[in-house]
């Protein structure tokens, strides 16, 4: 394993906001030094126990209470003040924990490699809390790869390693710059593409009844605000809506993504388990 062994021995006082390794590990808050470091910051207990369970953990920094109520997980953790927990945590009432972990980022090629039946693409979103959650939600339906194409959010923000509540340790993360481009590979790795827009021209009922979902399929989801670029809704296979059976105008992005995935997921099960 990757985990780191810093700690301190008895007797030393916890480091604080101003300890030079506090103070490098707060950069981290900022997309650049992400970017440049190949790290990021998760906090809470749940993120730590994902964190090592995917190898993924590079330090721990944890308060006297954490480590009173964590011993599992703190065995090696740096012990810090509570005002430095605070300076490296992002929520209002911070949880004691918070770890540097290694991005685990893939190349779009080698997660189709892989073979992925059920792919989720971001593209253009740009709210950490909607990202994290569509992000939660694929992996909960059993999503091997989820791609942030385009403009979208940073997977590694702050807000969206806590919306995905450990999830972002799970799937091939994939972050795209082109979304086009991004489209085109996925139909050429074996994946149909379907849009999910509320002015599809195909109801996801019909589609799913149909047996359209049964083949390994590649979801893509827009902005809450704008949707889906012109160009991608063009380039998809298929331009799908969900059907609003009451009297609601629409549903929020992540309650969309989250039937569009699972109604897939269920197909997908079907057609395995229908197989010789």
């Amino acid at each position: 394993m990757r985990l780191a062994q810093h700690h301190q021995r008895p007797g030393v006082a916890p480091f604080t906001e101003r300890t030079p390794r506090v103070i490098a590990a707060r950069r981290l808050q900022r997309r650049r030094e992400r970017d440049e470091t190949g790290l990021f910051l998760a906090e809470g207990p749940q993120a730590v126990r994902e964190a090592i369970a995917a190898d993924a953990m590079k330090e721990l920094f944890a308060t006297a209470e954490a480590q009173d109520r964590h011993p599992d997980l703190t065995e090696t953790a740096t012990l810090v003040t509570d005002s430095a927990i605070a300076a490296l945590a992002e929520t209002v009432a911070p949880q004691g924990l918070v770890a540097v972990c290694h991005q685990n980022g893939v190349r779009l090629h080698d997660a189709l490699a892989k073979q992925p039946r059920l792919v989720a693409v971001l593209a253009e979103i740009r709210d950490p809390g909607n990202a994290g959650t569509i992000l939660r939600t694929a992996d909960a339906a059993g999503a091997q790869t989820v791609v942030f194409a385009g403009d979208a959010v940073d997977p590694y923000n702050g807000k969206c390693v806590r919306a995905s509540a450990g999830s972002v340790f799970h799937t091939d993360l994939v972050r795209a710059a082109d979304a086009a481009a991004t489209v085109e590979e996925l139909k050429s790795g074996g994946l149909t593409v379907l849009a999910a827009t509320g002015y599809g021209d195909t109801d996801l009922d019909d589609l799913a009844d149909n047996g359209g979902l049964g083949e390994p399929t590649a979801w893509l989801f827009g902005s809450e605000a704008h949707g889906l670029p012109d160009a991608l809704l063009a380039a998809a296979d298929r331009r799908v809506r969900v059907p609003l059976h009451g009297r609601a105008e629409s549903l929020n992005l992540a309650a969309a993504a989250a039937v569009c995935l699972y109604a897939s997921a269920r197909a997908l099960r079907r057609a395995a388990s229908a197989r010789p």
